[in-house]
């Protein structure tokens, strides 16, 4: 099987960072090429090399690179990837970021901050990138930081298909784990056919990863919750929504997220009582010691497969998602 796959005159070149490579090779299988051989590798003091092993002159390179600890080291990796297709005459370059790092800082909550996302955003650009891919951005406002096309996947028609056939829609109740996500669980509510409920949370601005869930706005007495958010990081957002919803009554708690940070303690967390199964994608990778009894990890390859696959053929990207572009 080639590494450069051909349509006509085009040609489709896929290359990934060492962070998830088990993706990028799901990638190319579902797309019937291989990924480009790289050498990558760090020296003593920390620098990252990288170096294509094939020509990449006039092609379009998609680069996959998941952004797991240690992110900084990861993007750095990307954007040296990026850097070596420009320098080697890449035709078209596109970032694949199925985790887009620092998106949580996409504005400033106090003076003297960064806007972190948009640094990012910068960066890729300063590399060389021409396009830019992403899973679930934390915001949307974070494709207006970047001169030139942004593809938000989104994961919730694999997860919420995924509930709906292992959970069942009866006896449903989504839940926003906070008012910012209010927008994106409607939708999954519409999706499941099922009534929404919020969790009011007041988050401590001085103390990070420190939630505190408070009132609740919906009825869960002995239905069955669907939490839902885009990702989970130490988990106490979504546990400490949880234990609020068993508290209210709720039969069953179910947590639905696209990225599976999994700080510590997110599995000592996730394995306790408040939460009864978890579902989550492979933007991630997920090493053994993160793997637990509750969790089902999804495959995004095929989202992304085919999200690069419309790109190549220069197809409609918004098209696969109906109703959210």
């Amino acid at each position: 099987m080639s590494t450069i796959k051909i349509n006509g005159q085009k040609r489709l070149a896929l290359l990934s960072g060492r962070a998830h490579p088990q993706l990028a090779q799901d990638v190319a299988n579902i797309l019937g090429t291989e990924v480009v051989p790289t050498t990558a590798y760090d020296f003593a003091n920390g620098e990252t090399f990288v170096r294509f092993e094939e020509s990449v002159r006039g092609v379009d390179a998609f680069v996959i690179q998941a952004h797991p600890y240690p992110i900084n080291q990861w993007i750095m990796e990307q954007l040296l990837m990026v850097d070596a297709l420009k320098r080697a005459s890449a035709k078209r370059i596109t970032v694949v970021a199925p985790f887009f790092p620092y998106a949580r800082q996409d504005k400033k909550h106090k003076g003297r901050e960064p806007i972190s996302a948009r640094l990012i955003a910068d960066l890729y650009s300063a590399a060389g990138a021409n396009r830019i891919m992403s899973v679930d951005l934390h915001t949307p406002q974070i494709q207006g930081f970047f001169n030139g096309p942004v593809d938000h996947l989104w994961a919730l028609p694999t997860l919420a298909d995924h509930v709906a056939e292992t959970f069942g829609s009866d006896n449903l109740t989504v839940v926003s784990p906070d008012s910012g996500r209010v927008r994106v669980a409607d939708i999954w509510a519409d999706r499941l056919g099922a009534p929404l409920a919020i969790i009011h949370k007041r988050r401590d601005p001085d103390v990070p990863n420190q939630v505190s869930a408070h009132e609740l706005v919906g009825e869960v007495e002995g239905r069955t919750c669907l939490l839902v958010d885009d990702m989970i990081d130490t988990a106490g957002t979504i546990v400490a929504a949880a234990a609020a919803l068993k508290k209210n009554g709720a039969s069953r708690v179910i947590v639905a997220a696209t990225h599976a940070v999994f700080s510590d303690p997110a599995v000592e967390r996730l394995s306790g009582d408040a939460v009864d199964a978890v579902v989550v994608m492979d933007t991630l990778p997920i090493p053994e010691e993160k793997r637990f009894a509750k969790l089902t990890v999804l495959s995004c390859a095929p989202l992304i497969a085919r999200a690069i696959s419309a790109v190549f053929d220069d197809d409609s990207v918004s098209s696969m998602f109906p109703g959210h572009a």
